[in-house]
């Protein structure tokens, strides 16, 4: 399977100062498109993780029986592009306070997620949100809820989910933020 937008294998992996993580923040299609053209972006396709039933398919995944959300993973050139910033990105891309839903996409398949490599990038991971939550409380928003802890398994989203924005640009794409920012 061959990436529409980085005109790379899929399945890519570099060992050029990489790092990966995966985030879900609704909808798959929008989360993917907002990372796949950064500078440092070595790799993005869309999954499901999170959950309990092993080999999801998105039709089990929508019916909410196996525990999984929409999530995008992301390789990165960390020379070029940081943790920091992205986890930046992905805060401000979305509402992390609305639980099982982000706006019209409704459903644990939806929820705010954030699965981080290791154990020391979850730390990483819990400082911007500390920094983030802050922000969203000084503004009126409610707590995070935001799923965050070592990945435990990835599962590969079908082929025709993978670029969907490219494949299809008028397509649906529920992503938005709350329009807070913060200083990293």
């Amino acid at each position: 399977m061959q990436h529409t937008i980085l005109n790379k294998p899929i399945d890519y992996s570099s060992s050029e100062s990489s790092g990966s993580i995966i985030l879900g923040a609704g909808c798959f299609w929008g989360v993917e498109r907002k990372f796949w053209s950064l500078p440092g972006v070595q790799m993005t396709s869309v999954g499901y993780a999170g959950g309990h039933a092993a080999d999801p398919t998105y039709e089990s995944v929508c019916s909410g029986s196996t525990g999984h959300t929409e999530v995008v993973k992301i390789q990165f050139d960390s020379s070029i592009l940081s943790l920091k910033e992205l986890l930046k990105i992905f805060w401000e891309c979305h509402d992390p306070t609305q639980g099982n839903r982000q706006g019209n996409d409704i459903g644990t398949q939806y929820r705010s997620a954030c699965f981080c490599e290791n154990e020391d990038d979850l730390e990483v991971a819990k400082k911007t949100f500390q920094q983030y939550q802050e922000n969203l409380l000084g503004a009126g928003y409610g707590n995070i809820t935001t799923e965050m802890k070592v990945l435990q398994e990835y599962y590969l989203a079908e082929e025709y989910h993978q670029q969907y924005l490219d494949k299809n640009p008028n397509g649906y794409c529920g992503i938005g933020g709350t329009g807070c920012t913060f200083d990293m």
